[in-house]
């Protein structure tokens, strides 16, 4: 069967090499006669999974060895109040850039938990670029930004100055996008259905000192502290995600490393970007310094003509590209696994359209 071109925002493509390992571990994981999807987190056979998806993130990353890797479940959202609950300090609140509307959600969650400042917003120009300025209190428990804004189409290009503010970051969406200093980081967390594995597992990568905040009264499913005493094997981890997610490791590893994922998926934005600029009727909604290479986001001269164009690119095989119900318009979200045809393709589609009007 042939395959259509998925921009959908999440849960997004996966490698196809990837889906075809998949499909034969379904059945038999490497010949045990039980598929992956049968097997107990408490076996030989899923320790050494975690063991390769822990060293693919070592490797990836180049993770310093004082960082602990997480598998927490609940999603990106279920870490708004996670870390809020683990990593506050009496008397110190927790910063917050509002940056788009997952870094509001975060904000708000947060402040139903601990004490929370607001260091920067950029609501009030609807979110078509990131703060310019940052109001910080003299101390915090940590300064919590969102890299990538999936429904605005804003992306941080480097990290905000944090000064001597703990960093936390909400990587769901460009999670392994390039290479990453996780020395500059105390916590970064990314859900999988992005750029990491179906969904199901939320990552969290920690500094390991910093789990001596996490209070001795937090609920079990919420507690840091033991999700790292245990290796994440406290209860039943989302194993089949965790699974997958070795598999787009491994991939990413052996098709060039972080290095050459950058570059691609800058060219793949570029060419998406350009196409946009030199067009007469379709424009882009977030200003050009702060575009996100994850994804694209561009508006047409009428509601009408974006539900015409809608409409043709799906029947035309191309999936996924209607904006987020919140903000409308159109939105290609082009995740690493999303191939450079793809792009190709779709400005192909975007060109015969333009013609036509």
């Amino acid at each position: 069967m042939k395959r259509i071109h998925n921009f959908s925002a999440g849960p997004a493509v996966l490698p196809e090499s990837v889906i075809e390992e998949v499909k034969q571990d379904l059945f038999s994981f490497q010949g045990s006669g039980i598929g992956i999807m049968e097997m107990s987190h408490r076996s030989s056979l899923f320790d050494g999974i975690l063991d390769e998806v822990e060293q693919s993130f070592k490797i990836l990353l180049n993770l310093p060895a004082n960082y602990k890797i997480l598998f927490c479940t609940g999603g990106a959202t279920q870490q708004f109040s996670m870390l809020a609950l683990n990593l506050s300090l009496k008397d110190k609140p927790a910063n917050y850039i509002v940056s788009g509307e997952w870094a509001k959600k975060a904000y708000q969650e947060a402040k139903r938990f601990v004490d929370v400042h607001i260091a920067g917003s950029s609501e009030e120009i609807k979110f078509k670029n990131l703060p310019k300025q940052l109001n910080l209190t003299p101390e915090s428990s940590y300064l919590h930004f969102t890299s990538n804004n999936t429904l605005y189409g804003t992306q941080y290009k480097s990290e905000p100055e944090s000064g001597n503010h703990l960093l936390v970051c909400d990587a769901s969406s460009d999670f392994l996008h390039k290479p990453l200093d996780l020395s500059k980081y105390g916590l970064i967390y990314a859900s999988s259905q992005k750029n990491l594995g179906p969904a199901g597992v939320t990552v969290v990568i920690i500094r390991e000192d910093l789990l001596e905040r996490t209070p001795n009264n937090l609920a079990l499913n919420l507690d840091y502290k033991l999700f790292a005493k245990n290796r994440s094997l406290y209860n039943t981890p989302p194993t089949f995600p965790i699974y997958v997610m070795g598999k787009v490791l491994k991939w990413l590893i052996n098709s060039g490393g972080l290095e050459k994922r950058q570059l691609l998926n800058a060219k793949k934005a570029q060419l998406l970007y350009d196409f946009i600029d030199n067009s007469k009727i379709y424009h882009g909604v977030a200003d050009k310094e702060c575009r996100s290479v994850m994804n694209v986001t561009f508006r047409m001269k009428t509601e009408e003509m974006e539900k015409d164009f809608l409409n043709q690119a799906e029947a035309s095989g191309f999936s996924g590209l209607t904006g987020h119900r919140s903000v409308g318009g159109v939105r290609a979200s082009i995740y690493n696994a999303f191939p450079v045809e793809g792009i190709a393709a779709l400005i192909e589609f975007m060109k015969d359209f333009e013609k036509k009007q």
